[in-house]
């Protein structure tokens, strides 16, 4: 039996099918039975537990094999991380209760990274979950292709993207959730011994620049990047809800300053296959 979290999003729903299509029995966490419905219907069995209970987490991975971990993105955090904090808290316990044979956790590029930024949560989450007394995986991805999918009304109604990461013409490691799902159900399928990291991203890395390029290959129209300036990011994020948009601002300072970067650099990271334009015209053919 696998256990999976978060399998309503990308990345888990990509793991599971991936199980699902060798044939290997899947449990199904999930917050109430109505988000596992559709699993359900594939043959998944269903456990109800909300990420933050650890013993209806050490239940739902009771028995199993092997578990894919993962926390939900925070995006707005409280200073100090006390939301990620209770989060992990609780898998780590549940997790050392339970004791699967193996455990694959989602993670981040740059969760090394000393500096602190929004990725600093997956960082403390490799800290507390890297101590279990079983074999455990950190499956580091990169900057997700998928983030694009903010960029199609304004490439379709203006040709002007506006973007944060900048230089425009500065490649940044990415990679695309299919990419990240199919690896994450390959290490579920393996075995090793003790902490295990493994940096993804795409077989080359994409400028900003790039991304417009290829918007406007699609759409059969002008489409161009535009850099936000940089003194302008904390009032536009607070404009559109923010309480503490700093950790985000940091977040992006690092991919752009490069300190945000994977621990083996470009040459030691795994390689994905799906390309940039792949994403893309799903998510054109989404929005």
């Amino acid at each position: 039996m696998i256990v999976i979290t978060g399998i309503t999003g990308q990345v888990g729903g990509v793991v599971a099918r991936q199980l699902l299509a060798a044939g290997k029995k899947i449990r199904a966490v999930v917050r109430n039975a109505g988000k596992g419905a559709i699993w359900a219907q594939q043959g998944c069995e269903i456990a109800e537990a909300d990420i933050n209970d650890a013993d209806a987490l050490s239940r739902a991975f009771a028995g199993a094999d092997a578990v894919f971990a993962m926390i939900p993105p925070n995006f707005d955090p409280s200073p100090g991380f006390p939301e990620v904090r209770q989060t992990i808290a609780a898998l780590r316990k549940a997790l050392g209760d339970a004791r699967p044979s193996r455990v694959v956790c989602l993670s981040t590029i740059g969760a090394q990274a000393t500096q602190t930024n929004l990725l600093s949560q997956l960082g403390m989450m490799e800290c507390e979950l890297g101590t279990l007394p079983m074999p455990v995986a950190f499956l580091r991805a990169a900057w997700f292709m998928e983030n694009s999918l903010w960029d199609v009304r304004p490439a379709r109604e203006t040709g002007i993207i506006p973007s944060f990461l900048q230089p425009l013409e500065k490649p940044v490691p990415m990679i695309a959730t299919e990419d990240v799902g199919r690896t994450g159900a390959e290490l579920l399928l393996d075995t090793w011994n003790g902490v295990r990291i493994v940096e993804l991203e795409a077989a080359r890395r994409i400028a900003p620049q790039e991304i417009g390029e290829t918007f406007a290959r699609l759409l059969g129209r002008d489409v161009r990047m535009e850099a936000v300036p940089r003194d302008t990011w904390e009032a536009l994020f607070r404009s559109q809800g923010m309480k503490n948009p700093m950790p985000r601002i940091q977040m992006i300072d690092g991919f752009n300053e490069g300190w945000i970067e994977f621990e083996g650099g470009e040459a030691g990271s795994r390689k994905g296959n799906v390309s940039l334009e792949t994403v893309l015209r799903t998510l054109i053919g989404r929005a």
